[in-house]
Order: C-alpha cells, then structure tokens, then sequence
C-alpha cells in the first residue's frame, strides 16, 4: 500500500494523473526552518518528518513524505501568513528567476527502508505591475502555495514565463523522479 502524508490537493492529483493508488494520510506535525540548514535540506528534513511520522503508524505500508520550497537568492519563501505578505513574496519574484525545491522521503517502517531525493526547477516570472499581481493573487488563493504561486493554475494571463527542470516539481510533487524512486522500492 501507498500512503501520501500530506494534505495537498496539486499532490493527489498529481499522483492520480499518473495513474497510482494510494491512500492519503497527511502527517500531523509542524514544519521547520532552522536557519542554519539550505533550502534543499529543509525541505529534506520536513519530508522525512513526514513520512516517518505516518509510516510510524502504517509499518507494512510505503509512505511517501513529500516537501516543497520556493527559494529566492538562497532565502525561503514558505507559505505567506496573510495577503499582504503573498503580495510582498510575489513582488520580490516578480521579473526574476527563483528555484523550486521539492523534497521526497520514501519510507517503510517494518523493513527500515528509506529513500530519498531532492529536486530543483528553476522558474522565471514574467514582469507584473502591482495591478496584475493583486488580480493574479485574487484568481488563484495564494495562501495555501509556498512562493504564493500556483503553477497548476497558471494559464495564458499567469505569471510563469519559463520553467527549467520538472514543472511537476513546480506544481510540487516531481511526478518524473517519484516514478524512480518507487521503481527501486
């Protein structure tokens, strides 16, 4: 059995899209930032406590904790607190290129076996003026997506001009190195 420790919609439908079965079941525990730690090994380390937190309960199963962080000149952006700083998030990325760090840990308690990854896309942001951000932010609820973005949802008047690496990844899941690791498992 497959088990997602998250609560992330873009993440089950991500997973459905390509075709596994699984059983959601998101972790109950807060995510950290020590700063004395890069973007990737921040997302490393709240995927693992992801997923050992569920396979804990769930030996027999493979359980797949997944994390994802916007960075911007080596700086995290996690989720914003209200809209006011989604709007300064999407200021600071405005015109420019950031990176996505999505980290996955694999685990399965009752044969300690664990795997892990991280994965980084490079995104570069069209130019905006204020006015197109606060559409841009009314259309797509920033509150719930790190970077206060949401790729899954950018279309023809979106914010994404260009993506380097797996867009899944963006989306925050990347669909392309899960498959691997799963292989392995």
């Amino acid at each position: 059995m497959l088990i997602l420790a998250s609560a992330s919609p873009r993440r089950r439908q991500l997973l459905t899209e390509y075709g596994y079965r699984f059983r959601v079941e998101p972790a109950d525990i807060e995510e950290v930032m020590p700063p004395d730690l890069t973007v990737a090994e921040i997302t490393l380390l709240n995927a693992r406590l992801k997923a050992l937190a569920v396979a804990e309960k769930n030996p027999a199963a493979l359980v797949i904790g997944v994390d994802t962080l916007v960075a911007l000149d080596g700086i995290c952006l996690g989720k914003p607190a209200d809209m006011e700083e989604a709007f300064a998030m999407l200021s600071r990325l405005n015109g420019r290129i950031h990176e996505v760090h999505s980290a996955i840990w694999a685990a399965r308690a009752s044969t300690s076996t664990h795997r892990a990854l991280v994965e980084v896309s490079r995104v570069k942001f069209r130019a905006l003026d204020e006015a197109e951000i606060r559409r841009y932010m009314a259309r797509i609820h920033p509150l719930d997506k790190a970077g206060a973005y949401a790729a899954q949802d950018d279309g023809p008047e979106g914010i994404i001009e260009s993506v380097e690496g797996s867009r899944t990844n963006v989306v925050g899941l990347p669909m392309e190195a899960l498959a691997k690791m799963l292989e392995a498992f």
